[in-house]
């Protein structure tokens, strides 16, 4: 009986030894499968984490180009107005030059006695767009006293009379000026507007609409006189009924 007992201990103990042993490896089987967890967790995280780096790095870098853009566009625009505003300059200094040039040559020619009517309305005009008012109006009445070619072409030199006088601030005397020379040549659209010009800076509205109509029988498209002559209506009618004639005449 003790012989049998032992062995039955025995075999109790091989049996709680395995079931011991059994119990260890699904214990380390679990620890394994948790450790590779933990480890395709941490793998997941790294990857997302570096997957939203990357995302953030690309707008980032979007961001960038973009504000580089932005950059290089005003830097275009700016380049672009110096350009400009350069070529203005250079532009208004060769035309002074030329001015200068013809009007110092004209000028000689005058005091030598040798300038015809052709001259000194040459040099008046130069004087014009030069801004010497005096001048120029000084050399355009001596050309139309040395006068010699037709009357039609004679308009030119009192249209160009008018414009002196008007922005020397003479308004009456030009006026006279421009009625000369639209008398000379009736179809003489710029004389026509710049009579217009002059009576609405008078506030004789209705002489005025008057002459931009003029310019509109012989030029019914001119982009000068038709917005004018337009809006001048509006005003007579508004006016209606007051006088609208300067108190000079």
């Amino acid at each position: 009986m003790s012989l049998i007992q032992k062995r039955h201990e025995e075999f109790f103990e091989s049996m709680l030894f395995n079931e011991e042993a059994k119990t260890d490896k699904d214990l380390l089987l679990r620890l394994c499968a948790f450790s590779c967890g933990i480890a395709s967790w941490l793998s997941s995280a790294q990857m997302a984490q570096s997957n939203e780096g990357a995302r953030l790095n690309m707008v980032y870098e979007i961001g960038e180009l973009f504000e580089l853009g932005i950059q290089l566009s005003y830097l275009v625009i700016l380049l672009g107005l110096l350009g400009a505003g350069t070529f203005f300059v250079i532009r208004q200094v060769l035309v002074r030059r030329e001015l200068d040039l013809s009007a110092k040559e004209l000028q000689e020619q005058v005091r030598s006695g040798d300038a015809t009517a052709a001259g000194y309305f040459e040099l008046g005009a130069v004087m014009l767009r030069r801004k010497f008012y005096p001048a120029a109006t000084k050399y355009l009445l001596q050309a139309i006293e040395k006068w010699d070619g037709e009357d039609q072409d004679l308009a030119q030199v009192y249209n160009a009379l008018g414009v002196s006088y008007v922005r020397d601030n003479k308004l009456d005397k030009g006026i006279a000026q421009f009625e000369k020379a639209v008398k000379l040549q009736p179809g003489y659209v710029t004389a026509w507007n710049n009579l217009g010009d002059a009576y609405e800076k008078k506030n004789d509205l209705r002489s005025a609409l008057k002459a931009f109509d003029e310019v509109l029988l012989f030029d019914p498209n001119n982009k000068v006189a038709r917005p004018r002559r337009d809006a001048l209506r509006d005003r007579v009618e508004l006016y209606k009924g007051i006088p609208l004639k300067s108190e000079d005449r």
